[in-house]
């Protein structure tokens, strides 16, 4: 017979290690991704309540860039860009400040339907991440997290396209 912590245990060790949240905003692409790519504007926006604050002047431009953010626990994050597309795509490896990444991505992708609506689907890979103490944090970022963060992005930006 099997206890509740033996169910928990398993499902932990079985969360998806890939996680989305996907919705349509009544926004431009342009501006949408404006939102994501200014680092300042992230804490705005972030549905992990995970993010302090960002320095303006960051904003980021193409892969390679390395932006940074201060945690609520007053840790600072490295992020370094893997992936960028303006307008369409942008994903990033966080990690200590100048250390390497430990292997997870946020990814952000825009997928414009016309000229003021856009589907913007954010996702969480944990793949490559093989820190066990860092698992822990990332077993508990689930879609529902993912779509907090997709949520109040789309009201920051539904309100900034109909001022």
């Amino acid at each position: 017979m099997s206890c509740w912590f033996d169910r928990q245990v398993t499902e932990t060790i079985d969360a998806p290690r890939i996680v989305h949240a996907s919705r349509e905003i009544a926004a431009s692409a342009a501006a949408i991704f404006e939102l994501i790519a200014d680092p300042a504007q992230q804490p705005r926006w972030d549905g992990n309540d995970n993010l302090a604050e960002a320095s303006a002047g960051q904003r980021v431009r193409a892969t390679g860039d390395v932006f940074t953010t201060t945690l609520t626990n007053g840790a600072d994050r490295d992020n370094h860009i893997v992936e960028f597309e303006e307008g369409r795509r942008i994903a990033w490896n966080p990690s200590e400040r100048d250390k390497t990444p430990p292997g997870h991505l946020w990814r952000w992708e825009l997928e414009p339907i016309d000229d003021t609506h856009t589907r913007v689907t954010h996702t969480y890979d944990w793949t490559e991440l093989h820190d066990e103490l860092r698992q822990v944090r990332a077993r508990a970022t689930t879609s529902d997290k993912l779509q907090a963060s997709v949520d109040r992005l789309a009201e920051i930006a539904e309100a900034d396209a109909t001022a």
